[in-house]
């Protein structure tokens, strides 16, 4: 897959070296209405790797810290190294060696993207070590592969935001159609990230097979408001498509406090307010850095009043994906 805005020269290797550092930004992912097919890339927090060249050929995942110790070593069974072995295969070049540490700044199983964002720095950290052969764009299937190997759903509206940054739209799955869309120039997402566990599958088992027709007309409505609203930088109609008639309903309920943060989001300033991926992290828009940084503030306030401990996050929307430290 390739995407037509791309600006990265196709077609011409550059120098390759032997190491790199990569940040890769945590997500947002349905922006409440837009299940599998939307997502955003936020500025923090992130995962990072570091990638070394070595004399022995193959793919070795040294460390990984940040994670209590939940995530494998095997390089086979984890998504940043099982991407980067994928990758090689594809390249032909499974004789390069590299050895890679891992290490998370976000929590596994928050619904911010945790294993995409490991998987799209460790591609983007390959490709980087090996001169950049490929685009952001051909990455993303690859990408996708290890959210497929993470949670058993190769699904993009983690990866693509995380890999390509901005918002992104998923037009189609086969084939691989994804859209980069507008960005207002003063759209904020406050996130917060309650410490409870919603395992993104249970979360994904709980939806609905079959949907009434009246209700998939409200979303297709609240879908098509929500991305005019960011092409004509219309926060009003963004605030007002933010509604998920299908989905939130249900993931709700796992979500403690849920309806609470919302009414004290919406009631300090929110545009709009719902669940990020399949929770339980819940995130807000607002059309000003202050207002948002308000918006976090109060929710893990009123966490802390109900002994919910909580991580807050003040951020703009990452129009640039991953980059090197």
């Amino acid at each position: 897959m390739e995407l037509a805005t791309e600006k990265e020269p196709t077609g011409k290797v550059g120098k390759e070296r032997d190491q790199v550092h990569v940040f890769a930004p945590a997500t947002v992912a349905n922006l409440v209405c837009g299940f599998d097919i939307l997502g955003l890339a936020l500025d923090e927090p992130g995962d990072e790797v570091i990638m070394k060249r070595s004399d022995e050929p193959g793919v070795r995942l040294l460390k990984i810290t940040g994670d209590d110790g939940r995530l494998p070593l095997d390089p086979s069974k984890n998504t940043v190294s099982a991407c980067v072995q994928m990758l090689l295969k594809h390249l032909n070049r499974e004789e390069v060696g590299v050895e890679i540490e891992l290490h998370k700044h976000m929590p596994i199983g928050s619904g911010l993207g945790s294993s995409a964002a490991s998987t799209v720095a460790g591609l983007f950290a390959i490709n980087q070590l090996l001169g950049q052969p490929l685009t952001k764009g051909d990455l993303l299937p690859f990408a996708m592969k290890g959210e497929e190997l993470a949670c058993g759903h190769g699904h993009a509206d983690n990866v693509a935001p995380s890999l390509l940054g901005g918002i992104t739209l998923i037009k189609s799955y086969d084939p691989l159609e994804v859209i980069p869309l507008p960005v207002p120039d003063s759209l904020y997402c406050s996130v917060v990230f309650p410490h409870v566990d919603v395992p993104t599958r249970a979360a994904r088992q709980m939806i609905r097979a079959k949907i009434e027709l009246k209700d998939a007309v409200v979303q297709w409505g609240n879908i098509a408001g929500l991305i005019s609203g960011l092409f004509m930088g219309d926060y009003g109609l963004i605030g007002r498509s933010m509604e998920d008639v299908l989905i939130e309903p249900v993931r709700a309920i796992l979500i403690p406090e849920f309806y609470e943060m919302r009414k004290t989001a919406m009631e300090v300033g929110a545009l709009g307010f719902g669940i990020s991926g399949s929770g339980p992290s819940v995130f807000a828009f607002s059309n000003n850095r202050q207002t948002a940084a308000h918006i976090t503030e109060k929710i893990v306030q009123h966490l802390r009043s109900k002994e919910i401990d909580s991580n807050g996050y003040v951020s703009s929307i990452n129009q640039h994906g991953p980059r090197e430290l």
